[in-house]
């Protein structure tokens, strides 16, 4: 550490912001390994004789927008509040994945519950396409729940400023516009090949998601 200045407290200053960056790159890995993780269950249910669950270009989408708007958002989180209370961590060692502490499974699948809960859903509708809507909306919005989740390590999500990260907020409004746009709009239906949801699918599609190790309370 090269001070530019006599005064020691930058140092203290250069610390908390070390703190806050490693933070934030911690919880983008975090987001974007449990993100793919979700995506690989989803394709591995046709393995169990299930239709196949996700196109290629719905990968393809999560990938680019549902993954990626958001983890690059993180960027912006604010520094928590005991980032200075932390015992100094190892210099050599330390790992990214997860804080002694605070276990964060990434191998925790965002739609294991979903296919694991309707196993018989892929026959339930003649038209695969259907099915496979529904599967794409809910891993689309369970990257949303979980994104909103992983915004602290520590603390739960209703005890952090909701408001504190502007640019994630408006990544998720975008995303969650934009997924419903594929859903609705007939030209995206074509594109995308996907059929509209009723009230009821898309209301199921929204109270499914959940975040897989995200602290929500």
């Amino acid at each position: 550490m090269i001070l530019l200045d006599d005064n020691f407290a930058t140092i203290i200053r250069a610390v908390r912001e070390g703190r806050h960056i490693f933070d934030n790159i911690r919880k983008f890995i975090k987001f974007i390994m449990t993100g793919n993780s979700g995506e690989l269950w989803v394709l591995l249910a046709s393995l169990a004789g299930m239709a196949m669950p996700l196109l290629p270009i719905h990968i393809l989408w999560v990938n680019l927008v549902t993954d990626g708007l958001p983890a690059l958002a993180l960027a912006g989180e604010l520094a928590e509040g005991d980032v200075m209370r932390r015992p100094a961590e190892a210099a050599q060692g330390e790992r990214v994945r997860a804080r002694p502490g605070h276990p964060h499974p990434v191998g925790g699948p965002v739609d294991r519950g979903y296919l694991s809960r309707y196993p018989g859903v892929g026959h339930a509708h003649k038209d695969a396409q259907h099915w496979q809507t529904m599967v794409f909306t809910v891993l689309a919005f369970s990257q949303m729940a979980h994104v909103m989740a992983i915004r602290s390590e520590s603390r739960s999500f209703f005890s952090i400023r909701f408001f504190g990260n502007p640019a994630l907020l408006g990544a998720v409004a975008l995303t969650i516009i934009l997924q419903l746009a594929i859903v609705y709009v007939p030209v995206l239906n074509t594109v995308f090949t996907t059929q509209p949801l009723t009230l009821f699918e898309l209301g199921a599609c929204l109270a499914f998601p959940r975040s897989p190790s995200g602290r929500w309370s």
